[in-house]
C-alpha cells in the first residue's frame, strides 16, 4: 500500500462517525451564541475521542457543529460530554427551539497528516 493511501486509511480512521448539530439563536443573542461556539473549543480538547470539531456561523443567526470520531462509542461519549450538557443547559435561553443534533456517517475525509 502506497504511503498515500496508508494516510488516506488513517484519516478515515479517525473521522467514521460525526455529528451535525445546528442550531438558530434567538434575536439578540447572536453574540452571545457565538462566544458560547468559541469556548466549546476548551472543552472538547480534552475529549480525546473527538478527532475533528468545528464550529461554524451559517448566517446571522444560524449556527452549527460539525466533528469527527473514530467509531460510535467516541460519538456517545461526546454527546455525553461538557460541550453538550453546557448546551441543552443554555438552549432554552439562546436558541429559538432546541439544537437540531444529526447523527451522521463519514464516507471520506481528507485530515492533516498527523506524522
Amino acid at each position: 500500500m502506497s504511503s498515500q493511501a496508508q494516510a488516506a486509511d488513517s484519516a478515515d480512521s479517525q473521522a467514521k462517525t460525526a455529528l451535525w448539530v445546528a442550531s438558530d439563536a434567538k434575536n439578540g443573542k447572536e453574540d452571545e451564541v457565538a462566544k458560547f461556539m468559541i469556548g466549546g473549543k476548551a472543552v472538547v480538547l480534552d475529549e480525546p475521542g473527538t478527532s475533528n470539531w468545528f464550529a461554524v456561523r451559517l448566517s446571522k443567526s444560524r449556527f452549527a457543529i460539525f466533528d469527527t470520531f473514530p467509531s460510535e462509542s467516541e460519538r456517545d461519549a461526546h454527546l455525553s460530554g461538557k460541550v453538550a450538557a453546557a448546551l441543552m443547559a443554555k438552549a432554552p435561553d439562546m436558541l429559538q427551539h432546541p439544537p437540531s443534533i444529526q447523527k451522521i456517517d463519514v464516507l471520506a475525509a481528507k485530515l492533516p497528516d498527523t506524522k
